[in-house]
């Protein structure tokens, strides 16, 4: 599994505040804080962006390109800001997201092809809501891959988010195993090996005692690995995480084992 970090995100004090007053020395301690604790590629999340969208996720992707050469996902669902991100970009970029929504495969899609980038769709309906159940989120997938097909872009620029819900939800846990048999299934059912990527911490989301969360989220984590999940977006800073994440990517490592690998 690839680990990507979701601490930069417009949620954080800290990062807003630098982003309103359009201070880079923040949000770069930040970047390279989530690389010294393992992060091989960052989220920018800038939320929305309502106003000067251009702006300000150029400055985000120019701020962290400036003291890190990971890869970066450019996480907003306002297409222009998407695209002066990707116009900044000097290294590699990921779109995130599109989904069934109308406004994202008007907009956010065409762009993948444009900039000639990787993206990642969301399993969710046209109006945003997520299917009930694995059957469901089967049919959005099939119907996720023919919009993609459509926009020209080549299957190998396709990454599925199958997206985890709260385990708070009524039926969170029964989600939470149906997000890994689709995982399982996705290469069977679209006929390629469909690389996949998975929000882990929303699994923990709302209320709960912090230390249970990190006892939750390090058990689902390597069910995530078994079912095949190519990128873990979590928050880098869960060093305990981290480690249950670097114990499974050194199990399924096909090169000879090393303690050293942990």
């Amino acid at each position: 599994m690839i680990l990507v970090a979701d601490n930069i995100q417009i949620t954080n004090k800290t990062i807003e505040n630098a982003l309103k007053t359009m201070r880079p020395d923040p949000i770069q301690e930040m970047a390279k804080q989530c690389e010294a604790a393992g992060a091989e590629m960052l989220d920018i999340n800038s939320g929305p962006l309502s106003r000067d969208p251009e702006a300000k996720m150029t400055f985000l992707v120019e701020a962290v390109q400036e003291v890190s050469s990971l890869p970066i996902l450019i996480d907003t669902a306002n297409s222009k800001a998407v695209e002066a991100g990707l116009r900044a970009n000097k290294k590699t970029a990921v779109i995130n997201g599109f989904s069934l929504e109308p406004a994202k495969l008007e907009s956010i899609l065409p762009l993948a092809k444009k900039f000639d980038v990787d993206i990642i769709g969301y399993l969710l309906y046209p109006n945003s809501h997520v299917p009930p159940d694995e059957s469901e989120r089967l049919n959005v997938a099939m119907e996720l891959y023919n919009e993609f097909q459509n926009a020209g872009l080549d299957k190998d620029r396709l990454i599925i988010d199958p997206v985890v819900v709260p385990v708070l939800w009524e039926n969170g846990n029964i989600q939470a195993m149906e997000v890994m048999s689709v995982i399982k299934t996705l290469p069977d059912l679209l006929g390629f090996d469909v690389r996949t990527i998975a929000g882990v911490s929303n699994l923990t989301t709302g209320k709960g005692n912090k230390e249970k969360k990190l006892v939750l989220e390090k058990a689902y984590l390597p069910m995530l690995a078994s079912a095949g999940l190519t990128m873990a977006l979590l928050n880098v800073f869960h060093s305990e995480t981290i480690r249950t994440a670097r114990a499974c990517n050194a199990l399924a490592d096909p090169m000879i084992f090393t303690w050293e690998a942990l």
